[in-house]
């Protein structure tokens, strides 16, 4: 009966975050031409809005995160999802009606404050799932992020023929639809005796980093980690379709295309290999290796010069599917069971700080250096930009270890 639960659990986490990257992926094809048609600026200008857009997200993100984390240890992880999965259902229809940008930031900031499904879906995880076995079922959420990534722009390019706010319409059905299904079938992973009081003092972004700094400085030396490596992660998804659209004079067809060419490459790394990797090779290996690929697939992205030559860096760089899941385990297996919410709503911040910073840094960049005033013209800067900071989150990675060992190294001697 428990092993039912927890499977039905599993699927439904599986199915929210497919759900959700394809909610996402819809509409990555279609919003430089929404944004465009809004505001009648150049390809350019509208790289710019989107950078603010994201930013205006991540803020939203940055200081609710820790609250949703808090929510979900006190009343369950079940009622936090479902609010979120709401919650992404309105932003996409606001969005999909937007008479002006106004409405498209407001849908935005709304679905930033509940933004929890996949830092409470993590939670989930963690606490259905033994130790040994947290970084592969990471790694399935990576596998779902994925397959809605192969069918999401894919999707998005196509309902684009009938219009740029039809994959807006769908997105928002998708996640209603998610909600029902949640509603009637996912059970509650955390039990009334691993729940624990709310404290304002640690629902908040200062109060939940400088707790799991006092808690576990190994977590928090790994989360910085993951902060730098999803800052770099941002030249992805705040100029991939810009770029492609500058550079090689991509279709949202085109745009759609490359993109489900990414989740291919993760279903493939997360889903097929993740867990006998981890097996094979363990978290720590896999963070080196999949860093060093994602190094070389963001340089071969910045200097490619034909449009073909992006598909031989998105093949490089499928490796990096890796690096998140396997960062992930490794802090959740330092963590208790009653704090996996807090860890969570934690990380969930510092992942918002970095989606505040990065997709203004990059489109920015980008902006720069595609004018005609830049010093020099390099439309991938921000990839390059995104190269050295995952050398920055190997630095700190290795740090982390070189920490943990020392701490460990005491307990093994006779």
């Amino acid at each position: 009966m428990a092993a039912s639960r927890t499977n039905h659990g599993l699927a439904f986490i599986m199915v929210t975050v497919l759900i959700d990257s394809i909610g996402f992926g819809i509409v990555i094809p279609v919003l430089p031409g929404l944004i465009v048609q809004l505001t009648g600026r150049s390809i350019e200008g509208a790289a710019q809005i989107s950078g603010w857009l994201m930013f205006g997200y991540a803020v939203m993100q940055f200081v609710f995160g820790p609250v949703m984390g808090a929510l979900s240890d006190r009343f369950g992880r079940r009622p936090v999802l479902l609010a979120s999965l709401a919650a992404f259902s309105v932003d996409y229809f606001a969005m999909g009606f937007a008479p002006t940008l106004a409405w498209l930031f407001a849908g935005r900031l709304v679905a930033g404050i509940t933004g929890a499904s996949f830092n409470t879906a993590y939670a989930y995880i963690a606490d259905v799932s033994p130790p040994e076995k947290r970084a592969a079922n990471f790694g399935r959420i990576g596998v779902a992020f994925g397959l809605g990534f192969i069918l999401g722009p894919a999707l998005g390019g196509m309902l684009a023929t009938y219009g740029l706010r039809v994959p807006f319409y769908v997105a928002g059905g998708l996640a209603l639809l998610n909600v029902a299904y949640g509603w009637f079938i996912l059970p509650e992973s955390l039990d009334a005796e691993h729940r624990r009081a709310f404290e304002w003092r640690r629902a908040n972004p200062v109060g939940a980093l400088l707790h799991l700094r006092a808690a576990q400085p190994v977590v928090l030396a790994l989360a910085s980690a993951t902060f730098l490596w999803v800052l770099g992660h941002q030249a992805l998804q705040g100029t991939w379709s810009f770029y492609t659209i500058y550079r090689f004079g991509w279709t949202p067809a085109q745009v759609g295309t490359s993109l489900a060419a990414v989740g291919v490459g993760s279903i493939l790394v997360q889903g097929l290999l993740m867990g006998r990797l981890v097996q094979r090779f363990g978290e720590r290996t896999l963070v080196v290796a999949g860093g060093l690929s994602a190094i070389a697939g963001y340089l071969t992205y910045a200097f490619a010069g034909a449009g073909w030559m992006m598909y031989p860096g998105i093949l490089v760089a499928a490796l990096s599917g890796v690096v998140y899941p396997s960062l992930q385990g490794l802090m959740s297996n330092l963590t208790a069971k009653t704090g996996q919410g807090e860890l969570q709503g934690a990380v969930a911040s510092l992942f918002s700080l970095a989606t505040i910073i990065g997709p203004l840094v990059m489109t920015q960049a980008f902006a720069f250096f595609t004018a005609p005033a830049a010093p020099f013209q390099l439309p991938g800067a921000a990839f390059v930009m995104a190269a050295l900071l995952t050398v920055g989150a190997l630095l700190l990675f290795g740090r982390a270890m070189r920490m943990r060992d020392a701490v460990e190294a005491p307990l093994s001697s006779p």
